[in-house]
């Protein structure tokens, strides 16, 4: 985690589809994004919202409530890594993918789709992670992850520093 922690403030960004690193905005919101080294683009918003995109991740930012500002991430593939800014009065956001709603209020957590299975990890703060069918949810507090898939328990375990490594690598991390 030592490796999470020292990662330089992420903005997250609404994008239309990410496929590689390139994405256009959509024109009703406040962020923009720049392309790193090791191949992840990075979102930031006037909302106090940074999304680090794997290489590769297929994801769309939405605006719910179309106010200009992303509320919202729908993640199909690969890895996010999000930070939402505390603010007075809250700053909700959630990342949904087929398999799970993972919901804060200022933190900074990691979200990996691969297959028919959603991993949750948060680095500092709280998230709240339900299936998106419902149910009976977990909350995660740093350090700890959760494997979510279609059925089995939901089940909140210390993620262990490769595992946590290899998920910031992929990351840019």
């Amino acid at each position: 985690m030592r490796r999470f922690a020292r990662a330089g403030g992420c903005a997250l960004v609404w994008s239309s589809l990410l496929m590689g690193y390139a994405a256009a905005q959509p024109a009703n919101t406040a962020c923009t994004s720049s392309a790193s080294a090791a191949g992840t683009q990075t979102w930031r918003c006037d909302n106090g919202i940074t999304i680090v995109a794997e290489n590769g991740a297929r994801f769309e930012l939405k605006d719910a409530n179309r106010d200009g500002h992303i509320d919202s991430v729908e993640l199909s593939s690969k890895a996010l890594l999000v930070e939402v800014r505390r603010k007075p009065g809250g700053n909700s956001f959630k990342v949904l993918t087929p398999q799970a709603i993972a919901a804060v209020r200022g933190t900074r957590w990691a979200v990996d789709v691969a297959e028919a299975k959603t991993s949750v990890f948060v680095a500092d703060g709280r998230v709240g992670v339900n299936r998106r069918t419902r149910g009976r949810g977990v909350v995660l507090g740093p350090g700890e992850g959760v494997d979510v898939e279609a059925t089995g328990p939901l089940t909140v375990k210390q993620w262990g520093q490769p595992r946590i490594d290899a998920l910031m690598a992929r990351l840019g991390q």
